[in-house]
């Protein structure tokens, strides 16, 4: 089966490849090293490196097969969780949280509005260059605004049916495919 990946997939997967190797050779080296000293291994940088490692194979995956990722932001815990769960039901690799982190490349965002407050400047930043597909509560004008402030891809407001939402997705990937 191959796999239909164009010129600049094929460059990401090739740099993902390489960043994925070099991570996993600084892991083994710092292994190797903690074993001729005798010393125990330096658990916190090899966890560091684990992390690293994984987010580089999920980069390779999302190149080689078009996996997308998605991350779930909600100030409501448990609600994010459920679309997590709703989205992968229906195909995609969705992960949710309270809080934002270091987004990836190409992943999709789906943001609560609730959340703004509690980012800083830099996290604003990245999420405005994400195109979020923002989800609340708040049906008026103004909530409306914030949403274009930061430059929302897409607009629904709770309760949102997961068709709605993956279509609003769907729609969000061709977008950056064009």
């Amino acid at each position: 089966m191959g796999l239909d990946t164009g010129s600049s997939s094929r460059t990401e997967l090739a740099g993902a490849l390489h960043r994925l190797r070099s991570t996993l050779a600084r892991a083994r080296a710092e292994l190797e090293l903690a074993d001729a000293d005798g010393a125990a291994p330096p658990v916190d940088k090899l966890m560091a490196d684990l992390r690293e490692a994984l987010d580089l194979l999920g980069a390779v995956e999302s190149a080689a097969f078009a996996i997308v990722q998605v991350l779930v932001l909600d100030d409501d815990p448990r609600l994010a969780e459920l679309m997590a769960r709703g989205l992968r039901r229906v195909g995609y690799e969705a992960e949710s949280s309270g809080q934002m982190r270091q987004l990836r490349p190409r992943e999709v965002v789906v943001f609560d509005l609730g959340l703004l407050a509690s980012l800083d400047s830099g996290q604003r930043a990245a999420l405005k260059a994400a195109r979020p597909i923002v989800v609340t509560g708040a049906a008026d004008p103004r909530s409306r605004a914030i949403a274009d402030g930061i430059g929302a891809f897409d607009y629904l407001l709770k309760p949102i049916e997961i068709e709605e939402l993956a279509t609003a997705i769907s729609r969000r990937i061709a977008e950056e495919s064009d």
